[in-house]
């Protein structure tokens, strides 16, 4: 080989190494801009912001990335999150430092897969809002059915956009299915109010609900034990975790949003079979009494016994009850154990501020609903048999009693527990499920809403 093609050789190879170099370059440019990107979601009007700003430009100066850098590694530290490796600034290779701060995280780049596409959405001034005058049923015509379809499209829910019929069809009926079950609602293909208002929801805000209740869930876990019970509120959705799997899970009614569910974190130190219900002063005055005043027997026929302050019971005709409950009532009201009691056949038991606690129910045909959050305040459990058992099984001590008292519905029993179970109560609007789908639930407190925009109500609607 002669000098001149040598190099020519050399040359080339050199090219290619910097060009390799610049193209890794921008790739850790890219990802480094993609988990800023949902950083700033969480951490609104912060340095994030400005990072995903210069993040876009074509050329970054090295100290601003590396600033980025260290900023990213800060906010997982804080939450006690680990990222890939945080020994990233031995690295020389800008593509493996960017991997290296990627969260060690179940889903991470589902999520941020989601919000890459639901904020290139919000960039295209596509979500105008829909709007409709009545309910709309399968097999019914409606011209917003395109536009409806087009919106199931974009987020997912239905494979093709190209029918202009404005036929709500079986296939599109299946569309509107799926597109509510991730939403919590009823799947029942109606378009309605509740379904309307998931549908104008702009991306940016699913974006942001989403960045943030997977960083809020990934905190809460990041600092859990091994073995604890969580109830996400918005959800109405019980989990037990044991060694970092789901041992079980059932749904849960919480409370209504007049009496909210609290977030608290504790331990059941005690579960009870056949509870007796020593009804709070706010439920006695605001659901009880109401009904006694109609109706004097009511207190005979679900089983309440009345007790003074000196802790007496006290007997009285149901015309002297239907009276008493008219005026100021200073007595309290105890619902014996049995088949109709408010608690159910179990009580478990944890200490908290709140006067909540974990139970059965009475009216198992509620878990039928979408909406659950109809309680006072404590949490209601669809698998109350299940979690019984899982508890009898681990954390029992005394088992034979245990199995003795199954027999029997009207004699409460106390069982201590050889190790106590934490229990959690939370609040996550949004998750990726088993299948990568990015499921949304109603903000029932009010406790991240948003301003609702006035054209994308759907009060006035008529049932046709």
């Amino acid at each position: 080989m002669d000098f001149s093609r040598l190099i020519c050789c050399i040359s080339l190879l050199c090219f290619s190494l910097v060009s390799l170099a610049d193209e890794r370059s921008q790739r850790a440019q890219k990802m480094l801009y993609q988990q800023v990107s949902l950083l700033a979601l969480v951490e609104a009007n912060s340095h994030f912001d400005k990072h995903k700003l210069s993040l876009s430009q074509p050329v970054v100066d090295p100290q601003v990335i590396q600033q980025i850098e260290e900023d990213i590694l800060d906010f997982w530290q804080s939450r006690q999150i680990p990222v890939t490796n945080h020994a990233y600034a031995e690295l020389n290779d800008p593509l493996v430092r960017a991997m290296s701060l990627e969260p060690q995280l179940a889903n991470y780049l589902q999520v941020q897969n989601r919000i890459r596409h639901l904020q290139w959405l919000d960039a295209q001034d596509w979500w105008q809002p829909i709007q409709i005058e009545y309910l709309i049923r399968p097999g019914k015509q409606d011209p917003v059915i395109p536009d409806i379809v087009r919106r199931l499209w974009l987020l997912g829910d239905i494979d093709s956009s190209a029918s202009e019929s404005t036929m709500l069809d079986s296939k599109v009926a299946e569309a509107l299915r799926r597109f509510q079950r991730r939403h919590g609602l009823q799947p029942d293909a109606v378009i309605g109010p509740e379904t309307i208002k998931w549908l104008n929801t702009l991306p940016s805000e699913r974006a942001s609900i989403l960045a943030n209740s997977f960083v809020e869930r990934a905190e809460f876990m990041a600092q859990r034990s091994e073995r604890f019970l969580v109830i996400n509120i918005p959800a109405f959705e019980m989990e037990l975790f044991n060694r970092g799997k789901v041992e079980l899970t059932s749904k849960v009614i919480v409370g209504k949003p007049y009496r909210p569910t609290p977030l608290l974190s504790s331990s059941i130190s005690n579960v009870v079979i056949n509870p007796s219900w020593r009804v709070p002063k706010t439920i006695m005055y605001n659901d009880l009494l109401p009904q006694v005043r109609k109706n004097g027997n009511y207190i005979a026929e679900r089983n309440f016994d009345v007790y003074d302050r000196d802790n007496k019971r006290m007997h009285r005709t149901a015309e002297q009850w239907s009276d008493l409950a008219k005026g100021p009532f200073p007595y309290r009201f105890v619902q014996r154990p049995g088949l109709n009691n408010t608690l159910g056949r179990y009580k478990f038991y944890f200490p908290n501020d709140f006067s909540v606690y974990l139970h059965d129910t009475s009216d198992p045909e509620l878990f039928d609903r979408s909406y659950r959050a109809l309680s006072s305040g404590c949490i209601r459990v669809q698998n109350v048999e299940g979690l019984a058992n899982w508890m009898a099984a681990n954390l029992v001590k005394d088992k034979q009693t245990w199995v003795d008292r199954h027999e029997e519905r009207t004699k409460t029993q106390w069982f201590a527990l050889n190790q106590t179970l934490n229990v959690h109560l939370v609040y996550w609007t949004a998750w990726m499920d088993d299948a990568n789908q990015a499921q949304f639930r109603n903000d029932i407190y009010q406790m991240h809403s948003q301003p609702v925009r006035k054209d994308t109500a759907s009060a006035q609607i008529n049932d046709l």
